[in-house]
């Protein structure tokens, strides 16, 4: 028998009548700095309860010793098993399309296998394009508007431009195989990585969240109600604000940021990056462990909180 890699679900009378039908892709781990991507994923579900209409096996993917998934231990027992799930789920947009989602760990291993098991999905339901959402730490400042790098299979698939010129050579991951291979079999793929702030990438950041969502709304011709994340994104850049205007050395980094992301700007015409090629940046350690303490502090008032501010 020929291996079954991926479990689709026999009927879908939703999806009978659709002429044009989005997957959006999102796989955590790997590209997924400030948890931008897992966020933006985790939003679409809260707003569309769907059902499952595909299952991958995640057992042929996994590396459990690598990502060891967490459990409960309850006085005397082992209980609360949280298992991988890589799985592809019918949800509507606000307007009541219907689009699918697949969201899981990315595979560990037996990536083109992966891919055929996604084929196998896209040519059974139909799918007219896939939507992939990404992100990656880069030595920006969050008070700048968050840079995007669009990418496709096919050229007239992008609907921005790219910030990078030339060729760059980068670690790969299974999605973006995954695009190569759609290409190569005649199906369309594109995707949007968010450049994070490097000093936030260990930290949830739905401002990068929201705008990753803006860009799969016009790609996949969607409509998503964004409010709620808009709201989260502006108390977490309250959060970092308070934090700077009390931590005076580490608001003259992120000013050191500002000075050199503006700088690049005005030199991208000339063919310039973003990343500076002969200076020293700023690593993510310097002020990212700080505003890991801030953040997670907040909500937790400690013994000695009424004299320091007595203090102060």
């Amino acid at each position: 028998m020929p291996e079954r890699l991926v479990h689709i679900v026999d009927e879908v009378p939703e999806l009978d009548d659709v002429q044009s039908l989005t997957l959006v892709l999102v796989l955590d781990g790997f590209l997924d700095a400030g948890n931008a991507a897992g966020r933006a994923a985790q939003h679409l579900v809260d707003l569309s309860e769907g059902p499952v209409v595909a299952t991958f096996d995640v057992d042929e993917f996994h590396d459990y010793r690598a990502r060891r998934p967490p459990m409960s231990f309850v006085r005397d027992h082992y209980d609360a098993y949280d298992a991988p799930r890589l799985v592809v789920r019918l949800l509507n947009d606000t307007g009541g399309t219907p689009y699918l989602l697949l969201q899981g760990p990315e595979p560990d291993n037996r990536w083109e296998a992966f891919c055929r098991a996604v084929r196998e999905v896209v040519e059974r339901f139909g799918v007219t394009r896939v939507v992939g959402m990404g992100a990656v730490p880069m030595a920006v400042p969050h008070t700048r508007p968050i840079a995007i790098t669009h990418h496709a299979n096919k050229p007239g698939l992008i609907t921005g431009e790219s910030p990078w010129r030339g060729e760059l050579r980068i670690p790969s991951s299974a999605q973006a195989l995954l695009e190569v291979r759609l290409g190569e079999w005649g199906h369309d793929a594109m995707g949007f990585v968010a450049h994070i702030p490097h000093y936030l990438a260990q930290m949830d950041y739905p401002r990068a969240s929201a705008a990753l969502l803006e860009q799969v709304e016009i790609a996949g011709r969607l409509t998503v109600d964004l409010s709620g994340l808009r709201a989260e994104a502006e108390d977490r850049e309250a959060e970092i604000a308070r934090y700077l205007a009390a931590n005076e050395e580490v608001a003259e980094v992120v000013a050191a940021l500002e000075r050199q992301y503006d700088a690049f700007e005005r030199a991208e015409e000339s063919g310039s990056s973003l990343l500076a090629q002969e200076q020293r940046l700023p690593t993510g350690e310097e002020i990212g462990k700080e505003f890991e303490r801030f953040l997670a502090g907040l909500d937790r008032p400690g013994p000695d909180t009424d004299a320091d501010e007595t203090q102060d």
